[in-house]
């Protein structure tokens, strides 16, 4: 680019106030005959300048250092000079000097990057999404507090051993809310979020390198827990005299026989019951985690549970088709209902959308692709997981199947 500016540079050397022997070494930039000086912080011997080549003279090995900096020196100010000169902005004196020391430059910190996400991401971002994405802020903001003993951070001084810190930390770490320790996919997940958040402020320009390019994310590849045909029997029979069981029993086997999500069930309304095009009643809804469409025909025991609590007085209150019962209080509930009715599996509420997945579907011969459309996963491969889980059903009928012909 084309230039009628006039741009110099020189080193020279004051005299100190403390001695007229030593003097300090100065730079002066110059832009159409305005100039500006600062400090090198650079002190020698007055007598051993050379103010004609505006180096240290001699060879020694204290006069290399120095003329070596100011070679060093002299490049980074030409280098600021052609960065503002390449980007188009106004040259002065004062702007190549603002650009060498960095000053002309914003630095974003983690802070500002968390704001920044929450408010873009506020309405793109399921809010149950964004209650993960702040988690993962927390664990972000104990990790500095406690790593570095500080409540922020610079973007541009995160690394590859920023990362690789941040995850020992989520593995050692014991929330209080909960006794057990956060687990390897658990933290992969939260890597996962901040990755996303960092190449948010990589495309903003916020940083010039990505520090997540040589991490590699490790999920240990874990078998889908669903109930067989024999527990979800069990469960089905289960009654008990307490009120709030039968209630988290009635809502987990709604799931069972739907695949409908408790989030979503808990949405539920009148309005969610239409005709499909078979005449017959289907549950319409969006999933609130991806807001895809859902549609799914109601079997017998779904509609007799969705009549069992049509007058239920906390329905009626509500106006939902279930009682709306806290996810911490649910599969608390469902711990309890497990020991009564001897099933050793960790019963969560997720559970039933496994089981719907394989027990109902899939073990039933329904394609997986309807399955998918069924659960309404935006990836087939999301589904695939559940028909893996499987083969091990068809080993175990294919070796019964094998022992009858014999």
């Amino acid at each position: 680019m084309k230039t009628n500016q006039s741009f110099s540079l020189l080193f020279w050397a004051r005299t100190s106030k403390d001695s007229a022997l030593k003097a300090s070494i100065y730079a002066r930039i110059t832009v159409n005959g305005k100039r500006i000086e600062f400090s090198l912080s650079k002190n020698i011997l007055k007598s051993e300048w050379d103010s004609k080549k505006g180096r240290v003279k001699g060879s020694k090995e204290n006069s290399r250092v120095i003329n070596n900096y100011l070679e060093h020196v002299k490049g980074q100010i030409n280098m600021a000079y052609n960065e503002l000169l390449q980007e188009g902005k106004l040259i002065t004196s004062a702007s190549i000097k603002a650009r060498y020391f960095g000053e002309d430059t914003k630095h974003y910190t983690i802070k500002e990057l968390f704001e920044y996400h929450n408010t873009v991401s506020e309405h793109k971002l399921n809010k149950y999404t964004m209650k993960h994405y702040k988690t993962t802020q927390k664990y972000i903001k104990l990790f500095l507090a406690k790593k570095y003993k500080k409540d922020d951070e610079y973007l541009i001084n995160l690394n590859y051993a920023f990362i690789v810190d941040f995850e020992h930390f989520l593995k050692a770490h014991t929330p209080n809310d909960h006794q057990r320790k956060i687990s390897n996919n658990t933290a992969m997940k939260h890597l996962q979020r901040l990755r996303k958040m960092v190449t948010m402020a990589f495309h903003n320009e916020w940083i010039d390198r990505d520090p997540f390019v040589k991490f590699k994310s490790s999920f240990e590849k874990r078998e889908r827990e669903y109930l067989t045909e024999e527990e979800l029997k069990r469960l089905v029979e289960f009654n008990s005299s307490i009120n709030r069981l039968n209630i988290v029993k009635d809502l987990f086997v709604f799931s069972c026989y739907t695949g409908v999500s408790y989030i979503d069930i808990m949405q539920l309304t009148r309005d969610n019951i239409m005709k499909g095009i078979d005449g017959e009643d289907w549950i319409v809804t969006k999933r609130q985690k991806t807001n895809t469409s859902i549609k799914v025909p109601l079997f017998d025991i779904p509609k007799y549970l969705i009549e069992k609590y049509r007058d239920h007085q906390r329905t009626a209150f509500s106006n939902t088709l279930f009682p709306v019962v806290s996810n911490q209080k649910v599969n608390s509930y469902l711990k309890e209902i497990a020991d009564i009715c001897s099933i050793k599996k960790n019963l969560t509420f997720h559970m039933a959308r496994h089981t719907f997945a394989t027990t109902i579907t899939l073990s039933n011969g329904v394609p997986i692709e309807t399955v998918s459309k069924l659960l309404g996963h935006t990836k087939i491969a999301t589904t695939q997981i559940y028909a893996r889980i499987l083969d091990k059903k068809v080993s175990e009928d294919m070796r019964e199947l094998k022992t009858r012909i014999s």
